[in-house]
């Protein structure tokens, strides 16, 4: 199970995206098991793909979930807790929520590899000490 941020599920339909688009997809192929992100991430990959391209593109990324490509994950109590401190952390860079919400599901899942094009994910740290496994890198 890899975690993906929104950057990528819009790269991934999004053909307007170009260079990005292409590395995206050239990632996706070589990607074992599924992908797993947040609703706050999801919800930011309709919103973007509603803008972009429409309902078309919007029906693209729910193929993924209807085929299993993707899952999405309902965060509990501790991880919403997680997220408001992770927030409050990183609050110099800003963390959003998007992010604070796959850190904390990184932590509780115990999943290091994230598909992002974010930097920051650089810099956040699993339970404040280990990084992750940005791919692409």
């Amino acid at each position: 199970m890899i975690l993906v941020d929104t950057g990528p599920l819009i790269a991934l339909i999004d053909k307007g995206q170009g260079d990005t688009h292409v590395k995206c997809v050239q990632t996706y192929k070589t990607l074992t098991g599924s992908m797993l992100t947040t609703w706050p991430c999801f919800t930011e990959a309709m919103y973007f793909l509603s803008e972009l391209r429409g309902w078309s593109a919007q029906a693209i990324l729910w193929e993924f979930i209807n085929r299993k490509a993707l899952y999405l994950h309902a965060a509990n109590e501790a991880e919403c807790q997680r997220m408001k401190v992770l927030m409050e952390k990183y609050q110099d860079i800003p963390m959003d929520l998007a992010d604070a919400s796959l850190v904390a599901v990184a932590e509780s899942q115990k999943i290091k590899r994230i598909f992002t094009l974010d930097s920051d994910f650089y810099v956040y740290r699993l339970y404040d000490k280990d990084a992750f496994e940005v791919i692409p890198g």
